[in-house]
C-alpha cells in the first residue's frame, strides 16, 4: 500500500478526490477538449444548414443572367482592347480624337477604374489560390527526384526497420 492510499483511505477515495479536483478546476478553466468539440459541432451544424439551402438548385432567369454578367468582364476587356487596335487602323483621325478626349478624364477617376479592375482580378486570383488542390503541391515535392527518406533521418530509420522486419 502506498502512502497516498493510507492518507486518503484507499483507491476509491483517491479516485473520488481526483474527480473532485478536476471538477473544481473546470470551474476556473474550461475543459479544452469539450470546448473544441462544441465548436466543431456548431461549425458542422452551420455547414449542414448552409448546405441544405443549396441542396436543390433551380436557377431562375435572374440567376442565369447574373452568372452570365459575371463571366463577361475578362472577355470584354480583351476584345475591347483588340477592337481599339482595329478602330485605330480603320479610322486613325477619329481614334486620335477619342484618345484626346480620354486625356480630359480626371486622374482620380483613372485611379478608381484601376482599383476596381485590380480588385476584380485580385479577388478571382485569391479565390483560385484558396481553392488550389493540395495534391499538386505534394506531387511537385515528390517530382524533385529525391527519395522520401533522404532529408528526414527519422523516416529513413523507420523505413529501414520496416524493410528489415
Amino acid at each position: 500500500m502506498g502512502l497516498i492510499d493510507k492518507v486518503f483511505g484507499g483507491s476509491a477515495a483517491t479516485t473520488a478526490l481526483g474527480n473532485a479536483a478536476t471538477s473544481v478546476a473546470e470551474v476556473f478553466v474550461p475543459n479544452a477538449t469539450k470546448k473544441m468539440e462544441a465548436a466543431h459541432d456548431a461549425y458542422k451544424a452551420a455547414l449542414d444548414e448552409h448546405g441544405a439551402e443549396f441542396q436543390y438548385e433551380r436557377p431562375g432567369w435572374f440567376d442565369r443572367f447574373v452568372n452570365g454578367l459575371n463571366r463577361m468582364p475578362r472577355p470584354m476587356l480583351a476584345l475591347g482592347t483588340l477592337g481599339l487596335f482595329i478602330y485605330a487602323m480603320i479610322d486613325p483621325v477619329s481614334f486620335a480624337q477619342r484618345m484626346v478626349g480620354l486625356n480630359y478624364v480626371p486622374e482620380p477617376l483613372w485611379w478608381l477604374l484601376g482599383a476596381i479592375v485590380s480588385f476584380y482580378f485580385g479577388a478571382r486570383e485569391a479565390y483560385y489560390f484558396r481553392t488550389k488542390p493540395v495534391v499538386a503541391a505534394a506531387t511537385a515535392a515528390l517530382s524533385t527526384g529525391a527519395a522520401p527518406g533522404e532529408d528526414n533521418p527519422a523516416l529513413a530509420e523507420w523505413q529501414a526497420k520496416a524493410a528489415g522486419a
